[in-house]
Formats: C-alpha cells, structure tokens, sequence
C-alpha cells in the first residue's frame, strides 16, 4: 500500500513533529507533503524519502512568514494530486485536512486541534495580533472578513477526510462542536523511555516547560509564584519571552531552550510541573509523569487524560491567581508515589501509539474493502 503523510508546516520542532515521526517507523517509505519547508529548522524531517512542499515554496521567505500566506495555504493543499496513494494521512491543527482526494484514495485525518486561531482560541490571536501583524493598521477589523471567510473554508475542509481521529477527548469534543464530526481518539506518542526516574536529590524549584506564547498562560504562574516567592524555572522561548521576563521577579529563571539530557535533569530535580494552560493534549504533563514528577494543571483540555486527581497531580478549576496559589500550597502537604506516577504515563507510549493507528488504519480498510 502506498501511504503518504501531510502536514501544515515542515519548519519547526514539536509534539507534532513527534507524531510524524513514529508514523514514519509505522510507514517507513511514506512521502511527506506539507505547505512550506525549511530543511534547516527541520533537519528531522530528513529521515522521510521524500519532503514535498506546495507552491508557496517559491514564495521568498515563505517557509519563516507562513502567517501572512493564510488565505493562499488552503489553495495550497487543495492543489496537490495524490492520485498513486491508496493511503493519505494528514496530521494538522491547520488547512493540510484540506486536501482534495480521489475515488480509491482514503484520507485519515490524525487532528491535533481544530484550527485554532479560528475557533478555540481565536481571542488569544486576534485581541493581541502577532508582532509582524501589528504595524498594520486596525488589524483586529481588517481581519474579521478573512475570518469568515476561512472559517467557512475550515469547516468544509473538515469534512473531506474518510476518517478523523482527535488527540484528546477535549479535541474530540471540539471537532463535534465546530465541525459537527464524530473522532476516535488515539493519545499521542511520548518518549516515555528517554524521561524515567531516577533517584537522585530532588532541588527546591517547580517546573513549566512551554514555549512562551500567549496561549500557554505562562503570565499567569509567573504572577503566582511572584507572590509565593517560591522557585520557579522557565524552559523554552517564545514571542512572549521579553515581556515574560520583565513581569518576573528574581525567584523565577528562565533557561530557554535546552538539550534532551537537560531537560529530563530538570524534570527529575523538580517539585511539581505547573501546567497552567488548556492544552489540547499537553505532551510536558507526560513527560514530567514519566520522570516521576507530579502535575499541578489547570483542570480542562487535554489535562484531564493524563492527569488524575491525588494519584499522579491536582488540578487548580479557574485561570487565575488565586486558584492557582491555592493549588500549589495544598501540593505542597501532599505525597505522591515516583512509581505510580511513572505508570500514569507508561499508558502514552510511543510503542502504544504505533499499535493503536496501525489497527485502526487496518479496521478502517477491512470494514470499508
């Protein structure tokens, strides 16, 4: 069977460019498609036979600027022909679940959000514009008939794939209330073997691994641990990282991005990792489970799949300051188990994920043969 893969945007490094990847062991001789390339911010994509970018490709600059090409990305994955693939899957928070497929061609859509500045999140987005969109002119106006339009475009383009499968229960539920379609659900991979425990000793500070961007409400345990005056350590980088650190005061660090081997060190010295955002499913609450770390999240979105409530982290029901202190004082009289923690991740391996989507691919194609 000749299988291809789809995916937004090939220039950059995250959790969903680590579902890419264990679908490339899965299907090794797959091509991978996607809107722009940028093979030198995207040097993992180098394993994949093939990286097929769109016509925006030609665009100078485009593979770094992909947010003023909006209106053109749907154009984009809608002119590929993916006429010699029996297996096409798209994995996308954005237009590749677009794409337009022929008779004896089936598209499984592995969802990771639905658009996100269109609908979950779109007052994150559009009430504070990103930085290259500031310098025009009432922006927040200009943008609304675009919005229309691509949500309208969004909502259509959801209903192409043969198959959806969601991330998350919360993205389960969001595309039924935005694109009105029922999901499985298969849990993401995570390295579940590179962050292990270990017992060495524990150092005094909590933990937030994100990258610092408006919607990860970085801000809010920033302005928490200001009036705890506990330790906090910042990892990652992000359009929002200059102002971040100005609203910190000396109790808070931040040490930007970091190796793999750095990381699973913080992780393992840590108290707690503050997990202050909705995430759609939130790879760091597993991460920081599998080194054997406690969770303290806000309790929506994906949180509530890999976190459970007094066996591995607690959860704080509003975004604020006040529920949040509140969450990390009543931690700190708690105890957790290192090991059941590490059992409350081993359930989002990569392993199990590889299995999961093979079987449901052969499901599809023996129920639809």
């Amino acid at each position: 069977m000749k299988v291809a893969l789809i995916y937004d945007r090939v220039n950059k490094w995250g959790g969903a460019e680590r579902v890419l990847l264990a679908l490339h062991e899965v299907f090794p001789k797959a091509d991978l498609f996607t809107a722009v390339y940028s093979p030198s911010r995207a040097q993992w994509a180098k394993v994949f036979p093939k990286v097929i970018p769109s016509f925006l490709q030609k665009i100078p600059l485009a593979s770094s600027n992909h947010e003023f090409l909006g209106t053109l990305t749907p154009f984009a994955f809608e002119s590929f022909d993916f006429g010699e693939y029996e297996l096409v899957i798209s994995v996308t928070s954005e237009a590749a679940k677009g794409i337009i497929t022929r008779p004896g061609t089936t598209h499984i859509c592995y969802c990771l959000t639905p658009t996100r500045y269109l609908w979950s999140a779109r007052d994150y987005y559009f009430a504070k514009p990103p930085a290259k969109f500031r310098f025009i002119p009432f922006f927040k106006y200009l943008s609304h008939p675009l919005v229309k339009h691509l949500k309208s475009w969004d909502k259509m383009a959801a209903q192409r794939p043969d198959k959806m499968i969601a991330i998350s229960t919360a993205v389960r539920q969001r595309i039924k209330k935005y694109y009105q379609r029922d999901a499985q659900v298969i849990f993401p991979p995570v390295d579940t073997a590179k962050f292990t425990p270990k017992s060495i000793k524990k150092g005094n500070y909590f933990l937030v691994v994100s990258r610092l961007t408006p919607y990860k409400r970085v801000d809010l345990a920033i302005a928490a641990f200001n009036k705890l005056g506990l330790p906090l350590l910042i990892v990652g980088s992000g359009s929002e990282e200059g102002r971040l650190k100005q609203l910190a005061k000396r109790n808070i660090r931040f040490v930007g991005e970091v190796s793999d081997e750095k990381l699973v060190d913080y992780y393992r010295r840590s108290k707690a990792l503050i997990f202050p955002q909705e995430e759609d499913f939130g790879i760091a609450a597993v991460e920081a489970l599998a080194s054997g770390v406690p969770v303290i999240a806000f309790k929506a979105g994906g949180a509530l799949d890999t976190v459970t409530l007094g066996k591995t982290g607690i959860f704080f029901d509003k975004q604020t300051v006040t529920s949040l202190m509140a969450a990390v004082r009543k931690f700190q009289s708690l105890k957790f188990d290192p090991g059941q923690l590490r059992k409350g991740a081993e359930s989002f391996s990569k392993e199990r994920f590889k299995k999961e989507f093979l079987e449901t691919v052969d499901n599809y194609f023996q129920v639809n043969s």
